[in-house]
């Protein structure tokens, strides 16, 4: 008696050509959209409040007293945290971050943390001149590429993390906006305790972040997805 074994149980339970898992987890594609809406009306709604000021607004007239002017051992937290978005503290830790991803065979996610920052960073760059706000006399200040820096990455790593946990609409987006919240606030308590930013500044580069990473993320699983359907 001859039997018939199917296709299917021919098949390898990892099929070669695979895609790599998306960047931005399908359940958290809905949640993350407005709230990257919001957040850019937020941070242009700021950019248009305090363009061309160099003075504290009413914000930063309540929350900078209680903050500015730390002391050790205070002031050593703050510039250690301030490390992190500095040059050399940023290059540590996305070297890091994508060496993680790639050994982890995940060349979007690698891709999504040196764009995702980059363009974070390069934001904040193009809004400065633009706001033309100050501090310290010359210095523009809106929106804060520190704060904007950190954020982005703490985002993108729980974007990772919520996908790799497979979590659902709520409680992934809830993991990245904790995430979020968390690195945005460490950075900027740290930007106005040196005195290097208004807490509005910091609000600023905080929304840019948050504007940015999804979109980011989406175009890179985009992009990814046309490349794989070009070469099958």
């Amino acid at each position: 008696m001859t039997t018939h074994r199917s296709d299917e149980g021919l098949r390898p339970r990892t099929a070669p050509g695979r895609p790599t898992p998306s960047v931005l987890p399908p359940s958290l594609r809905a949640s993350l959209g407005p709230l990257a809406a919001l957040a850019t009306l937020m941070v242009v709604l700021l950019g248009v409040l305090y363009a061309g000021h160099g003075r504290p607004g009413a914000v930063d007239t309540w929350i900078q007293p209680a903050v500015d002017g730390v002391r050790p051992p205070w002031r050593r937290v703050a510039l250690a945290i301030d490390f992190l978005a500095e040059p050399a503290g940023a290059a540590i830790l996305v070297v890091a971050a994508v060496t993680g991803c790639l050994l982890r065979r995940r060349p979007r996610a690698a891709v999504l943390v040196v764009v995702g920052t980059g363009l974070a960073v390069g934001a904040t760059k193009l809004l400065k001149p633009l706001v033309g706000r100050t501090i310290h006399g010359e210095h523009l200040s809106y929106p804060s590429g520190h704060t904007a820096f950190l954020t982005a990455l703490a985002l993108m790593v729980a974007l990772l993390t919520a996908g790799r946990l497979g979590l659902g609409r709520t409680a992934g987006t809830v993991l990245v906006l904790a995430a979020a919240l968390v690195a945005g606030a460490a950075m900027g308590w740290a930007q106005v305790a040196l005195g290097a930013h208004y807490p509005t500044d910091v609000l600023g580069g905080w929304g840019t972040a948050l504007a940015v990473v999804p979109a980011t993320a989406w175009l890179v699983d985009r992009t990814a997805d046309a490349g794989r359907r070009e070469r099958r």
